[in-house]
């Protein structure tokens, strides 16, 4: 089709295209969050422990000074943080909510990256399954939540197992364990603190608004506690050592993870949440073990057990337990069908064997790579031949 262009004669018409959305699958959220989550952690237990940068809150700070820096440089430049401009902050709302609650949060923070020096990620993340019972306590001294005898049994059960795996832990810390518990105390009240005075103004931050307001905060108040406590003792070996270009990938991971926890917020169910965490919390705990081969006793897997069967219960109710085993024995029913031929059936079973095949080539790279699996193999294949020869 042409159209005159007065003296100039015809030109064609230029048709509008079609604008193509690309549609991002929600799995992808879920993964990515999953992928930056439990590599912040192992990357912050390689440089404090293996690396030797033997400062986790000078780490922290580092890590908070970068978010400040980002969170100011994306206020300007992207439409990520335009809901900041919905919360009125002035002198009596920072004093009141916003000061209390970062100093917490830099004490979950100082406590979260200390017990990285005494405690291994495999037990930590044990530990952790007993947050939820300190967020139900501090809710109940709060006046938030009612207590109640089914939920205190609820956090008896997640309590006892976390109990069994401290008891099984071969290599346990007192001090790590402490500091651990210290952490978990310090974001629960924050999480309730949040709960009661921010949602009291009627305030509602996602994770990257509120890393723009308490970053600043935090960095300072970890700064102070490092002035008295790790930079007397600070030498610039240790971070040459662990390489500047790492301490600043560290710091960056760690930001892009608060990204990618304010689109997997907006795009997930709070049940998907709660099961990719535990998830999550698995996964970490299997790479503990491949990547500082630590040992993990019957009794701590029998205790990590009780404690996440305690939490999944807690988080997500008898009905909703009920309603996602029945879709997930419709769902394995249609998988083992042999009419579920479909495209949408044939991505799941891709996916199932993709995920097998993940763990097999884990598996094989822990055999062939870690210290601890050439042992295996060297004395198994010692052993049979050591048979052989004495027939």
């Amino acid at each position: 089709m042409t159209v005159s262009n007065g003296n100039r004669g015809l030109l064609p018409m230029m048709e509008a295209v079609p604008s193509i959305k690309v549609q991002v699958p929600v799995w992808a959220y879920i993964v990515n969050w999953m992928f930056f989550s439990n590599v912040t952690i192992i990357f912050n237990k390689w440089l404090l422990d293996t690396a030797g940068f033997k400062y986790p809150i000078l780490l922290t700070c580092w890590h908070l000074i970068y978010a400040t820096i980002a969170t100011q440089i994306l206020a300007r430049t992207t439409t990520l943080l335009d809901s900041r401009r919905n919360i009125l902050v002035n002198g009596r709302l920072y004093l009141r909510t916003i000061l209390p609650i970062g100093l917490l949060y830099s004490g979950s923070l100082i406590c979260s990256n200390v017990v990285y020096l005494y405690l291994s990620v495999s037990f930590i993340q044990m530990l952790k399954a007993a947050s939820p019972v300190a967020v139900l306590f501090a809710s109940w001294s709060w006046g938030v939540a009612e207590p109640s005898l089914s939920k205190f049994i609820n956090v008896l059960v997640i309590v006892l197992g976390v109990a069994i795996s401290s008891f099984g832990e071969i290599q346990f810390s007192w001090i790590g364990f402490f500091f651990q518990i210290g952490g978990t105390c310090f974001e629960a009240v924050r999480v309730v603190m949040i709960q009661v005075m921010l949602s009291g103004e009627g305030l509602n931050m996602d994770p990257l608004v509120s890393l723009y307001y308490y970053a600043p905060v935090c960095a300072v108040m970890n700064f102070l506690i490092a002035l008295v406590s790790e930079l007397p003792r600070f030498r610039w070996d240790d971070a040459v050592n662990a390489g500047f270009g790492m301490l600043f990938l560290n710091a960056s991971i760690a930001f892009v993870l608060n990204v990618a926890s304010v689109f997997l917020i907006g795009k997930t169910s709070g049940l998907v949440m709660t099961l990719t965490g535990i998830f999550k919390s698995i996964l970490l705990v299997i790479a503990s073990v491949l990547i500082w081969s630590t040992q993990i006793t019957f009794l701590q897997t029998v205790g990590y057990i009780i404690a996440l069967a305690g939490l999944t219960y807690y988080s997500l109710g008898y009905d909703q337990l009920a309603s996602l085993g029945t879709a997930s024995l419709a769902w394995i029913n249609e998988f083992l069908s042999m009419n579920g031929g479909n495209s949408a059936m044939r991505s799941k079973r891709a996916v199932v064997v993709g995920l097998s095949s993940l763990v097999a080539v884990m598996v094989v790279l822990e055999l062939t790579m870690s210290e601890r699996g050439r042992r295996m193999l060297a004395s198994s294949w010692h052993d049979r031949h050591g048979r052989h020869g004495h027939e």
